[in-house]
């Protein structure tokens, strides 16, 4: 499609694209234009428009591998690192040690005020009892004393062993959090890796892609090795990739939009642009 005798600006055509190739809700205010057109999926939002505004290649190309459903085998060890890595994080709580160490000392002080209290009643008996005087009040009081002195020994031993829980729970706590910080740097480290290698699975396809297309580029052997214009390495992308949606062409490199879809193979709207 030729619209460069057409008063459409390109922004909004590549916002109407963009809009109807983007399958599910958008959330964008809908285009003042229109286009109907099939879906477009991770590499059309490299390659929209032609030259893009802002290009990665790295990511592109790692696009174009997806696109073309290449699958690396550290894709089946991401996916058992993220399933360890969803236990463990399932697994690990926090554990609040502070409030059992309080509890058992709490406990400790209260034992150890009603022990002395308790000494000091027995003292007082045995003056009474030495003397011959009435001895009854200070039984019942120190038999109170001790009843009270039996229930916080038993909170105090309570609070001991949830304290002894609390701090091997904390323990296997931190060992969790070891492991799934580890676990974490491991599936950083094969997302990285699977990057690499989808790169690697196209750059071969996309070096020799560039050398058929209009352009001075020279790719080289990897990413960051590619010279040239990032018009010329879209190009390439966009012939590699697998998607429906148009792509908005602004760049003088076919003669006619006919040709630019035959040898992009991909749905060309030609408008008007630098000429790069």
């Amino acid at each position: 499609m030729d619209l460069r005798d057409m008063d459409v600006a390109t922004k909004r055509l590549v916002d109407a694209v963009r809009e109807a190739a983007t399958p599910g809700p958008v959330s964008v205010p809908r285009p003042a234009v229109r286009v109907d057109c099939g879906t477009g999926g991770m590499v059309h939002g490299h390659v929209c428009r032609i030259p893009p505004q802002s290009f990665d290649l790295y990511d592109a190309l790692v696009a174009v591998a997806r696109s073309r459903g290449v699958v690396v085998p550290a894709v089946r060890r991401l996916e058992r690192a993220r399933a360890k890595f969803a236990e463990v994080s399932a697994a690990t709580a926090d554990v609040d040690r502070a409030a059992a160490k309080r509890r058992v000392a709490d406990a400790g002080a209260a034992e150890r005020r009603l022990d002395e209290r308790v000494a000091t009643l027995r003292g007082r008996l045995e003056a009474l009892r030495e003397v011959g005087a009435d001895t009854a009040a200070v039984e019942t009081e120190l038999a109170e004393a001790v009843r009270s002195l039996t229930e916080v020994e038993t909170e105090r031993i309570a609070a001991e062993q949830r304290l002894r829980r609390a701090e091997r729970a904390a323990r296997a706590t931190r060992d969790g959090r070891q492991r799934r910080l580890r676990l974490g740097d491991r599936v950083d480290n094969l997302r990285r890796r699977i990057r690499r290698d989808l790169v690697a699975c196209v750059y071969d396809d996309f070096a020799a892609t560039v050398e058929t297309l209009p352009g001075d580029a020279d790719p080289g052997t990897r990413p960051a090795e590619y010279a040239g214009d990032r018009t010329t390495a879209a190009l390439a992308v966009a012939r590699l990739a697998r998607f429906d949606a148009p792509v908005v062409l602004a760049a003088e490199r076919f003669g006619s939009p006919a040709e630019a879809t035959a040898r992009l193979g991909v749905p060309v709207v030609r408008v008007c642009g630098e000429g790069v």
